[in-house]
């Protein structure tokens, strides 16, 4: 490697071979238990929690360290109430033949429509924001490099953790989602809406489609060579 400023390693932890493999399976056996559920209850989440889920995904690795993501995490009723109703206004579009016969038809078996009663029950939403440019201070003004892969790790992240804090969650991603930018009172044009994601406790009466516990085998999604 060429020169740079670095520190030694001092934190990283190695386990044995067997510790290694019962840490890999808890962790197979907890995310097993992750499912998108769009029932939620409206009991509260401590923003400490949040926080802290929010943290995590800061943590992510992305292109040249800029961390090129934002995170804003509502629980504001009003808020809430101005993204159900943008958001369903664009689904009914979306269900009312925009999104074609090929998409709807792969939807079915999921039941979902254009009603987010979510999106207001939920105690928090986590509108995710992608940035072209920063840097890894706050003021930098920086071409920001693989945006869209850093972020969708950084995503990765905050679900995961968002799971094992226990709370259930839901991606979703209305398009066009620019209606976020203007509720989030973001910087049009240097972010755009990535994802919203749900966050909450599942309502009691909470199902999960069959359909969505279909999932491929080790031999159809990777390959060892």
């Amino acid at each position: 490697m060429k020169a740079h400023d670095n520190i030694p390693l001092t934190d990283f932890v190695e386990y044995t071979p067997e510790e290694m493999q019962q840490r890999a399976d808890d962790n197979l056996a907890l995310m097993k238990r992750r499912h998108t559920v769009r029932s939620f209850s409206d009991r509260p989440v401590p923003k400490e929690v949040i926080e802290a889920c929010i943290k995590t995904a800061g943590l992510a690795p992305s292109g040249a360290n800029h961390q090129p993501w934002h995170f804003v995490a509502i629980h504001s009723s009003d808020v809430k109430k101005q993204i159900r109703e943008a958001a369903e206004q664009l689904e009914r579009s979306f269900y009312e033949g925009r999104a074609g016969d090929e998409w709807l038809d792969a939807l079915k078996p999921l039941g979902t429509d254009a009603e987010k009663p979510y999106l207001e029950h939920a105690p928090w939403l986590i509108a995710i924001f992608t940035q072209k440019k920063g840097g890894i201070h706050t003021e930098d003004k920086n071409t920001n490099y693989y945006v869209h892969e850093s972020v969708g790790i950084a995503t990765g992240f905050l679900i995961q953790s968002l799971h094992n804090a226990g709370l259930a969650t839901l991606t979703h991603t209305p398009k066009p989602m620019s209606f976020l930018t203007e509720i989030c009172q973001r910087d049009k044009d240097n972010e755009r809406p990535y994802m919203l994601l749900i966050a909450g406790y599942p309502a009691e009466d909470a199902t999960v489609p069959e359909h969505a516990l279909v999932k491929k085998t080790l031999e159809e999604i990777a390959s060892f060579i």
